[in-house]
């Protein structure tokens, strides 16, 4: 059936009446209605109030880091003791870098020792995959006029949640 011979069919279907219904039927249609009862209207008990305990972490895990981070960084400010006692007693002041190391060379260096990836299950039984990779830190600074050299080296984890993909 081509384009114009479906137009003419539908234009045809629009143009017929439908058939009424015999008269039969629809007395037993009729009888067959189920008895309508009231609505009875109860009402409600009020609404009882739960906090939405997601929106209450969502300020107050930001909070907690600023006040975290406001407790760690107050006792900086006295973190030189010695600079009190020498400006007390007249003493000339020697700044703290001056005392310090000068680096004159600094390395940074990461090595990947592994990677590999892991499958877990939530509690409610979905599948949650996980990307892993097993670094190592090392830095090297040196001081050539002291003759120092600090290296440390530090093992490190990168754990990032993968979407799991299901087909």
């Amino acid at each position: 059936m081509n384009e114009r011979e479906q137009q003419e069919f539908e234009a045809e279907l629009r143009r017929l009446k439908p058939a009424a219904p015999p008269a039969e039927w629809m007395r037993r249609v009729r009888a067959a209605k189920p008895p309508v009862e009231p609505v009875v209207v109860r009402s409600a008990a009020p609404p009882v109030y739960r906090p939405n305990w997601r929106l209450v972490f969502r300020w107050l895990a930001p909070a907690a880091a600023l006040a975290a981070l406001a407790f760690f960084l107050m006792p900086a400010k006295t973190a030189w003791p010695e600079a009190k006692k020498t400006a007390q007693a007249g003493l000339p002041r020697t700044s703290p870098a001056a005392a310090g190391l000068r680096a004159d060379d600094v390395q940074v260096d990461h090595d990947l020792v592994a990677s590999f990836d892991v499958v877990a299950t939530l509690p409610g039984g979905e599948p949650v995959r996980f990307h892993c990779r097993q670094l190592n830190d090392e830095w090297r600074v040196t001081d050539k006029r002291r003759g120092v050299q600090i290296e440390e080296s530090r093992p490190r984890m990168e754990v990032t949640p993968v979407r799991f993909e299901t087909y």
